[in-house]
């Protein structure tokens, strides 16, 4: 069974040959290591191979976690957010990718100001449009991004995205392709760069670096199956 390291050195070399296709830098893509749910000595044994950065979904899991490994170690939480877990989390990540509604974007803005933070942020969109995704649905957030992008400490970087499950790859790739142009549009109307887009996980990455995605979502394809 391969190692993490192993892993590891096999998502980077498909990241960098879907960059290369699309004619893009490689260095333009970050590879988040999601690390949900996984013991803290798999993570060990990935940031001994070179990686940094890491992804969690739930705020106590990544509080008894992050402690136990080295402080050189960078983290992003990339699940849906409680209001009641924000607290606790905006010391932890340094940017959060799923910022889903206007209601959880508002209490990360209050708690930010009573903590003396700037949290970085990305909003989730449901490009898909399927009931069982959370996320901003794309013409709500149209209509909503000057209202969001008003809030004082929300630092908003991009969007992210999850395409719906299927069993080849090349089926995400309108979902990705939809997110980008929508990145676009709302850059070139709110005048200023958004240049994050977080999308592609272990199935379907490689469509994802193509179609522009500057992080990647990568778990099983790194840490084996959960």
């Amino acid at each position: 069974m391969p190692t993490p390291s192993e892993n590891l050195d096999i998502v980077r070399s498909r990241i960098a040959s879907a960059a290369t296709r699309a004619g893009r830098n490689p260095a333009e893509v970050e590879l988040v290591a999601i690390s949900k749910t996984y013991p803290a000595e798999l993570v060990r044994e990935a940031a001994e191979a070179g990686q940094e950065l890491f992804g969690e979904s739930r705020v106590q899991e990544a509080l008894v976690k992050i402690p136990e490994l080295p402080g050189r170690l960078r983290w992003h939480f990339i699940g849906h957010l409680q209001a009641n877990k924000v607290r606790k989390a905006l010391p932890l990540f340094e940017l959060i990718h799923g910022v889903d509604t206007m209601g959880i974007a508002r209490d990360i803005d209050r708690i930010a100001a009573e903590l003396g933070l700037h949290p970085r942020v990305l909003l989730e969109v449901n490009v898909s449009g399927e009931g069982s995704k959370h996320g901003f649905k794309p013409e709500a957030l149209e209509r909503g991004l000057e209202d969001l992008l008003a809030l004082p400490r929300l630092q908003v970087e991009g969007f992210m995205t999850m395409a719906p499950l299927a069993e080849e790859a090349e089926a995400s790739r309108p979902c990705f392709a939809a997110l980008r142009t929508l990145r676009d549009r709302l850059s070139a109307q709110a005048g200023i760069p958004l240049p994050t887009l977080s999308m592609g996980m272990s199935g379907d990455y490689e469509v994802a670096v193509e179609e522009g995605a500057t992080l990647v979502r990568v778990g099983s394809a790194i840490f084996g199956s959960r």
